[in-house]
């Protein structure tokens, strides 16, 4: 047993200061490399949650300091519910049709969605996302071929990696998409889908109407969380892809405010 095993305060000092380098944690990443238990972990976040030191979410915790009007960056956010977002980005590629048109916002769900691409012919792609459009480069570039048309909107960009402000809007004001697939900070049946970042939240809105369908990608942790602005309505939304750990009153809403409710599967088969 480690001393942070043996020292609960010691621990928690440990976990509060991997909380505030990165933003956010996984619990399994913290029982491996503090070497104790998941029950022992999330008595911990517990502890730090109740003293206001963080917030905990499911299958782990971010910071404090994170509010309605401000988020995790891009790279602390990748590693939370990966499994979910793999599910989801799984079911969601199913909806993108080859060689049509399609968005796909910025954030780590939309983001799995895009890694998933190659395996549609023949597409162009419009994005306002920087690790979006790196992944996609990259993918051409290893593969050698052209097959995919990446057009990146100019912008401003957040701490979520996105590009927004005027010369993001207006470029996507010119366009026509097939199918917008867009992530969300939070979610809820008052709110709809919300970030908190305004200029994003406008962005959105231009991609919004800039596409004939439009796919929202969260993952169960994002029900309840509101964010300071709406940028889409839930009777706004054609199909909302989540993961099965969502909630059986969550579904029941989903499902009767949105065009079509799909459910990814995350337990092996």
């Amino acid at each position: 047993m480690t001393e942070a095993a043996r020292l609960a305060p010691h621990r928690r000092a440990l976990i509060l200061d991997i909380v505030r380098r990165d933003g956010a944690v996984r619990v399994a990443d913290l029982v491996e490399q503090l070497g104790v238990s998941d029950m022992t972990i999330r008595r911990d976040l517990d502890v730090l949650a109740r003293s206001g030191s963080l917030s905990k979410v499911h299958g782990g915790a971010i910071s404090s300091s994170v509010t309605t009007g401000d988020e995790p960056s891009f790279e602390s956010k990748a590693a939370l519910e990966s499994r979910a977002k793999a599910a989801i980005a799984e079911v969601a590629v199913a909806l993108v049709k080859p060689r049509s048109v399609v968005a796909i916002s910025g954030g780590t769900t939309s983001y799995a969605v895009a890694t998933r691409l190659r395996e549609v012919p023949g597409l162009s792609v419009v994005t306002n996302s920087l690790p979006v459009a790196e992944v996609l480069r990259r993918t051409g570039a290893e593969r050698g071929t052209a097959d995919h048309t990446l057009l990146l909107t100019g912008g401003t960009p957040t701490k979520s990696a996105s590009l927004v402000g005027p010369l993001a809007d207006q470029a996507i004001r010119s366009l026509q998409v097939d199918l917008l697939i867009i992530g969300a900070y939070g979610v809820s049946e008052r709110a709809g889908a919300t970030t908190p970042n305004l200029a994003e939240a406008q962005t959105n809105r231009a991609l919004i109407a800039s596409a004939n369908r439009v796919a929202v990608v969260a993952d169960h942790t994002k029900w309840g969380v509101v964010g300071l602005s709406q940028f889409v309505s839930l009777s706004e939304i054609d199909y909302f892809v989540t993961d099965d750990g969502l909630d059986d009153q969550a579904r029941a809403v989903l499902d009767s405010a949105v065009g079509q409710l799909i459910v990814a599967n995350t337990r092996p088969a």
